[in-house]
């Protein structure tokens, strides 16, 4: 037994050891959290129809609708309203501004989005929710081989120019989560969220902040570059603007929060320097809160 425990043991770690690092640290936070919040609540399945999907590896064969896959050449599922509204779209900036970071302790602000997203995506598939990347063209789906897709698809799209998720129909059950720093001027963050809002998608901002960016600790002579090609400024006595940007980054913020909370969606802000877990707990109870994803 001793032997046949150790062997097991040996290809756990082997197993483990072929996963991407970012999925290891996502489950392993995703694990943490799940240990502190109980089961979300379930609603009667409705059989209201929604739409056909094509068969994915991890689907129930019992799901499969053999009259419309009859008429095609591939196997399609039958998903009704109820199923929509476990559909959880998920999106994150990958625009230069997120690989801002002000120290080698801190992590970048796009390796956190990433974290986050992915722990995320592991706490709803385990409470039975779809999910999906917005902007993949992918449907949502369920099971633990949604996770290696998900990291596959943000491999995929890594270093784009979008600071700001793009429009896509989505069904009127689904929800949308983002993950971003949200510089972007407030009439575009306004217009980005407005024009899901508006179709009746409901969803949730994670605003990332690296901590430098609204303590503002620079003193003396600074050279500061825009990251995404806005030049640079030297200024001589940082410290005679310091309250002028403060301010200034602090309303952008309260804007961020407004936009959001008129267009009926959560709002959380988190700041690198705190632990992912933090804020993936307020993120998975504000999402709870709403009532169903």
């Amino acid at each position: 037994m001793a032997e046949r425990a150790k062997r097991s043991h040996h290809q756990a770690e082997a197993l483990a050891a072929g996963l991407p690092p970012l999925l290891v640290a996502a489950e392993r936070v995703a694990t943490t959290v799940s240990q502190g919040v109980h089961g979300r609540r379930r609603v009667g399945q409705g059989e209201t129809f929604w739409q056909f999907r094509r068969y994915q590896a991890g689907d129930s064969i019992q799901r499969v609708d053999w009259r419309q896959s009859a008429k095609n050449d591939s196997v399609f599922i039958r998903e009704t309203e109820w199923e929509a509204a476990q559909s959880v779209w998920l999106w994150r900036d990958a625009s230069p501004s997120m690989s801002f970071t002000s120290g080698d302790m801190i992590e970048p602000k796009q390796s956190r989005a990433d974290l986050l997203l992915m722990a995320l995506a592991s706490l709803l598939i385990r409470g039975g929710e779809h999910v999906a990347l917005l902007g993949t063209g992918v449907p949502p789906a369920s099971g633990r081989l949604v996770l290696s897709r998900l990291w596959n698809e943000i491999e995929r799209a890594r270093d784009t120019s979008q600071g700001l998720p793009p429009f896509e129909m989505l069904p009127r059950h689904g929800r949308l989560v983002i993950f971003s720093d949200l510089l972007s001027p407030l009439d575009q963050v306004r217009m980005a969220v407005n024009a899901f809002a508006h179709y009746g998608v409901r969803g949730h901002v994670l605003q990332i902040v690296d901590p430098a960016e609204e303590t503002f600790p620079y003193t003396g002579r600074i050279q500061f570059e825009g990251p995404e090609g806005e030049g640079t400024a030297v200024i001589g006595n940082v410290e005679s603007v310091a309250g002028t940007y403060k301010n200034a980054f602090k309303a952008h913020l309260e804007g961020v929060r407004s936009i959001a909370t008129a267009a009926g969606w959560g709002y959380t802000r988190h700041r690198t320097d705190q632990a992912p877990e933090v804020a993936l707990m307020a993120l998975y109870l504000a999402l709870s809160d709403q009532g169903r994803l």
